[in-house]
């Protein structure tokens, strides 16, 4: 079975405030060209469910062309962590052994037709304790892992250090915590400081 974790692309998709808004339309119709129908896209690389690259915070990161792809198709464990901020203590009442990416079901996103007011986050302790269980990749439900307010970004930073992606945006309201198999690739944006992803979880046997 496969279950879709992306936030729907659509005009009005809530975006950060004073991010640029999402936009489709048809630049030519199948009736003005007779043969085909060819639509643009106007949006800002953080919309919906996407991947961060580290050059989104920092002027030498690296950017989504250098991203591992492998770090974002395998086996992954979703958890549940209804905490407002989510640190070392908190990540560890729960089994991550022999796991290499981890989605963390907040739940704190409650209205997606609407950017939130508040959001549960990660705390920076948060990453190395990651790093050191061999993390490779990390997702939330959520449009940051920081909270929304920060501008030092120490949670980014501190999964950076650990070598650890982050996803964000994704929509796993329905998902229930368990191992799956996780399919959310970014697109080949060679200077990019983040991607939008299509992000599935495939039940596993």
């Amino acid at each position: 079975m496969i279950l879709d974790i992306s936030q729907p692309l659509k005009n009005g998709v809530p975006v950060w405030p004073g991010d640029t808004e999402f936009t489709f339309d048809l630049t030519l119709t199948l009736a003005e060209s007779g043969s085909v129908n060819v639509g643009r896209l106007t949006m800002s690389t953080h919309t919906g469910t996407h991947a961060d690259a580290p050059f989104h915070f920092r002027d030498d990161g690296t950017r989504v062309g250098m991203l591992d792809p492998e770090a974002f198709i395998g086996p992954a464990r979703v958890i549940e962590a209804r905490e407002e901020s989510i640190g070392a203590e908190e990540l560890g009442w729960h089994d991550l052994d022999g796991i290499e990416r981890l989605l963390v079901k907040t739940g704190s996103w409650l209205d997606r037709t609407v950017f939130p007011g508040r959001i549960s986050y990660f705390r920076p302790d948060a990453g190395q304790f990651l790093a050191e269980k061999g993390i490779r990749l990390v997702g939330v439900d959520t449009p940051s892992v920081d909270p929304l307010d920060s501008k030092d970004l120490p949670a980014h930073e501190a999964l950076r250090s650990g070598g650890i992606h982050i996803l964000e945006g994704l929509v796993l309201d329905k998902v229930e915590p368990g191992d799956y198999e996780l399919i959310a690739l970014p697109l080949a944006l060679e200077e990019a400081d983040a991607s939008p992803v299509r992000a599935v979880l495939r039940t596993t046997p």
